[in-house]
């Protein structure tokens, strides 16, 4: 199976954001057996984050609404990878679509932007960063 972190048009991860992260969490464990693991975002530490696995494959994170939020429900985002989220911001726009929030990065993970369709449908659009070759500097 391609990787889909890396193949563009692939959906590669989804996203929990909840106004109850310890209930969700003990709500999706118990429905789907999910295994949870906590772990720190760098750019937000005092904002847990719970990485999903299914089968011992990392597929969702749960993490609460943020501040700036505010009046927005608890809802489910999804990630498609794209080659170049620069340009394909650009190619939504071109498209009529919108831009909701820039392409910007996520440390050690990627860059990643927010979209909406000219339906009024969101999803984030996202450049994996990859790990360097063996043998790459």
């Amino acid at each position: 199976m391609t990787n889909p972190f890396s193949q563009h048009g692939a959906f590669s991860w989804f996203e929990l954001m909840t106004t109850a992260h310890d209930d969700a969490k003990a709500f999706y464990r118990e429905m789907f057996g999910w295994e949870l693991d906590d772990q720190p975002m760098p750019t937000m530490p005092d904002t847990p984050y719970t990485v999903v696995k299914v089968a011992e494959q990392e597929a969702a994170g749960i993490m609460p609404l943020l501040p700036n939020m505010q009046g927005v429900p608890p809802h489910w985002a999804l990630y498609i990878t794209v080659n170049d989220v620069d340009a394909s911001a650009k190619q939504v726009e071109m498209l009529g679509g919108k831009v909701l929030m820039t392409p910007t990065d996520i440390p050690d993970v990627g860059r990643f932007a927010v979209i909406q369709d000219p339906q009024g449908a969101t999803l984030n659009i996202m450049t994996y960063q990859m790990p360097a070759a063996s043998g790459d500097i």
